[in-house]
């Protein structure tokens, strides 16, 4: 049981962070870079380094209209945060701000 919740925080956080990188990255006058980088960031602070090695963010279209991005792959923690059982992929959007 202890597990799961472990594995749902990791989640949890992993997602917030990469939202929150995407809606950062999605402002006027940022790019998907930024983006990528607020989500390490975010990360590193929240679980560890480890878990942001896999960030990726780039635009694209999704129903129709432009948005940012923001794609983490990170290890799905085995034993409390330690060791990995796979891996885990999350992904945030935001829509992209016109000037």
């Amino acid at each position: 049981m202890l597990q799961l919740t472990i594995v749902l925080h990791v989640r949890n956080t992993l997602v917030d962070s990469a939202a929150e990188g995407a809606r950062y990255g999605a402002l006027a006058g940022h790019e998907p870079a930024d983006a990528a980088g607020r989500s390490r960031d975010l990360i590193a602070q929240s679980l560890s380094s480890a878990y942001a090695q896999g960030v990726t963010a780039g635009r694209t279209t999704l129903d129709g209209l432009d948005v940012v991005e923001v794609q983490v792959e990170a290890p799905l923690p085995l034993v409390g945060l330690v060791g990995s059982a796979g891996t885990l992929t999350v992904r945030g959007h935001a829509l992209v701000e016109q000037p």
